[in-house]
């Protein structure tokens, strides 16, 4: 192996016996290879790459993609099937949480019997103790028993031994995503000065600014085989198109089962005698969704959202934007009475529950009737029983890279606005879609854009 790779790993494969029932291990066993009781996972294929002494490179991909497999087998504390890796220099790896503690021996303790397990003196660790006892910043706990550690206090130890010892290869493998910010922060630090001390880096984590901002070449595992290598914002942009494609045909069967569910719901509201009209009563305009796994939808079905549509500016049907691209929601409803002082709205909400933004053509009619809009006052309008009509929300989408759930809903608002509601029909998982940025021409960072200049300030002419 050349003096500048310290990390070599050749047509490297990983194995597993799945057993359906527990017995069938013994089975297997007393078999001698007669009969097969097992099912083969292959967690890794074939995976090849090199790093050099000083990269820092990023390991990312889904769930089960085998990037956690991969660091193990580098490490050593698993065996590969076939294939080979090699590595050169002092391996701080942290895993998994906690992974190397004792949790009966007290912080301390576990720091020295730790650095012992890296080929450290007992002399050297006492030349360190006092610099990871201030990174780890735990106070008193460090003469505690770990088993009482808190999993930040646990994490933080760790990866305060790990980054201490100066290590030539460290592998972090999402153990930073149990730390509070402020702790967060001091670890890339430390990493950043690592790196720039000559310490190799394998990084493995699933937020894609991490990776991007930390390392300069990245490996894209997929069904534990190697997708993409190279520079780092290339290989996000690839994997961000792979997410889209599969996000993609996701949300086709997503939205198959709710065409079959709304058509199930009609024919249900159909064999129904139409009720007569009861006073509106009172509901909270921004009642706090159902979760994904109870129904996804509900309300009193005087209306009903038929159908919710996504479009670009072209009135193409589209699920992918930029940032700067114009969209279009369409929402599709059905009056099953006679009714009047609608409001038709959404809320858009990112992949990990925080709501965005909620709008409604409610909110528009209030614009008009304070003179800061023009336009017909929507909630004036009156609906048949039987009538179907749409409402198009068109916006500049101005979002961060992430997958959104769109929620649609249709009430019946009371004199004055929001005195009385009434909820007819909100739909969850109405539609989604997804924004992405092209590192290479226009790129920010956040959850909003927010369409920022710059310019200079006086300076030399």
């Amino acid at each position: 192996m050349s003096s500048e790779v310290v990390i070599r790993v050749a047509g490297l494969s990983k194995c597993y016996h799945i057993y359906d029932k527990p017995h069938h291990r013994l089975m297997q066993m007393l078999s001698r290879g007669r009969r097969t009781y097992f099912r083969e996972f292959w967690a890794l294929r074939n995976v090849s790459f090199e790093v050099r002494k000083g990269e820092a490179v990023g390991i990312i991909g889904r769930n089960g993609s085998g990037k956690s497999t991969l660091l193990q087998l580098i490490c050593g504390t698993l065996n590969p099937t076939s294939g080979s890796v090699e590595t050169r220099g002092r391996i701080a790896a942290l895993l998994e949480l906690g992974s190397g503690f004792n949790p009966e021996f007290t912080g301390r303790e576990n720091v020295f019997m730790n650095g012992a397990v890296l080929g450290l003196t007992r002399e050297e660790m006492e030349a360190r103790i006092a610099d990871i006892e201030a990174f780890a910043d735990i106070g008193e706990f460090i003469d505690q028993p770990s088993k009482t550690y808190s999993s930040g206090m646990l994490v933080r130890l760790a990866f305060a031994v790990q980054v201490c010892i100066e290590p030539e290869i460290l592998i972090v493998d999402e153990a930073l995503a149990v730390g509070d910010a402020l702790f967060q922060k001091r670890c890339f630090e430390r990493m950043e000065h690592l790196r720039s001390n000559g310490t190799t880096l394998l990084f493995v984590s699933h937020d894609q600014e991490s990776v991007r901002a930390l390392t300069n070449r990245a490996v894209f595992l997929h069904h534990g085989e190697v997708q993409h290598t190279g520079n780092s914002a290339d290989v996000l942009l690839e994997y961000r198109r792979l997410l889209h494609e599969e996000e993609t045909r996701a949300l086709g069967e997503a939205a198959a089962r709710l065409r079959n569910r709304a058509a199930e719901q009609r024919a249900q509201q159909a064999a129904r005698p139409v009720a007569p009209a009861t006073a509106a009563s009172p509901a909270a305009v921004d009642a706090p969704a159902p979760s994904r796994s109870a129904e996804l939808s509900f309300g009193d079905m005087d209306a009903e959202v038929v159908s919710v549509s996504v479009f670009n500016a072209g009135g193409e049907p589209c699920s992918h934007f930029d940032p700067r691209d114009v969209a279009q929601v369409v929402i599709q409803c059905v009056a099953r009475r006679d009714l009047d002082r609608l409001n038709v709205g959404l809320r858009i909400r990112n992949k990990e529950g925080v709501k965005i933004y909620s709008w409604g053509t409610l909110n528009q009619d209030m614009a008009i009737r304070a003179g800061l809009a023009d336009g017909e006052v929507f909630w004036n309008r009156s609906f048949k029983a039987g009538e179907v009509f749409s409402v198009s929300l068109d916006f500049v989408v101005g979002l961060g890279p992430n997958l959104y759930e769109i929620q649609a809903s249709i009430t019946q608002e009371g004199k004055p606005y929001y005195a009385e509601q009434r909820m007819l029909h909100w739909m969850d998982e109405a539609a989604f879609f997804t924004v992405a940025t092209d590192p290479r021409t226009y790129h920010f960072g956040g959850v909003v854009d927010m369409r920022m200049s710059s310019r200079l300030l006086g300076g030399a002419s």
